[in-house]
């Protein structure tokens, strides 16, 4: 018995382990592909000719995206979906490509928020954001309850955000759009609780070092990303101050 229980406390441990360890290159890339974002988005937000490849203003005041806006904005996501699709069979380095890649195209998709919002409104939200990501993220990676349900619920509400937002494009409702954002901040702040024990649930069955263990550790860091990039827009949305 006392040999059985030593293996078992050793598996627990050894699973504990790997988790942590997997979870830590999660973030650490996740970090940087948040650093790479915000580095881009500031110098396309502050160079009016890097900003003018993107956009173009009418006389009306209101921006339009140009040709290569359009390629850049849809660009992140057919990256998500040849990464989703194509993990398996693409090798380390080229996901490694296209998740640096994707991390670049999206700051420069996102310096629009420079157009439209103070830098001191995004700065102090982006902090805000990080802080709210953090709790939740710690929430996630402690808790002893099962977030599955949880999970599903706020994917439900995730559906709902893009239906509603859709709709909105047509109505173009003030009221409409707060509430989206609102529950948007919700769904996005409960999926990261959701996503962190996730993925520290996959970590702990993995071998560390393999090939697949690394993407994997990507694919992570993506996921954790876009909880953060969208919990920060939606949180801009709500307290940014318009120029």
């Amino acid at each position: 018995m006392e040999t059985n229980n030593f293996k078992y406390v050793q598996s627990e441990e050894i699973s504990s382990t790997l988790s942590k360890t997997f979870m830590a290159s999660v973030f650490s890339w996740m970090a940087a592909a948040l650093v790479i974002t915000s580095v881009v988005s500031y110098y396309f937000g502050v160079d009016k000719e890097l900003m003018s490849l993107l956009r173009t203003v009418d006389f009306n005041g209101r921006y339009h995206s140009t040709g290569l806006g359009f390629i850049v904005m849809l660009s992140p996501l057919a990256i998500i979906f040849g990464m989703g699709f194509g993990l398996r069979k693409m090798s380390y380095p080229i996901v490694l490509g296209l998740f640096l890649l994707f991390a670049a195209l999206m700051g420069a998709s996102l310096s629009y928020i420079f157009l439209l919002y103070t830098s001191t409104s995004i700065l102090t939200v982006f902090v805000s954001s990080a802080g709210m990501f953090a709790i939740m993220a710690l929430v996630g990676y402690t808790t002893k309850t099962d977030l599955t349900s949880f999970g599903n619920i706020m994917w439900m509400g995730l559906f709902g955000i893009l239906i509603a937002s859709l709709v909105n494009m047509f109505l173009q409702s003030g009221t409409l759009n707060y509430i989206i954002s609102f529950i948007g901040v919700l769904v996005f702040v409960g999926l990261t609780a959701y996503d962190v024990q996730k993925l520290k649930r996959i970590g702990a069955g993995l071998e560390y070092g393999t090939e697949e263990t690394k993407k994997l550790v990507l694919w992570g860091a993506l996921d954790l990303y876009l909880d953060f990039i969208n919990l920060f827009l939606f949180m801009l949305r709500l307290f940014g101050d318009r120029k």
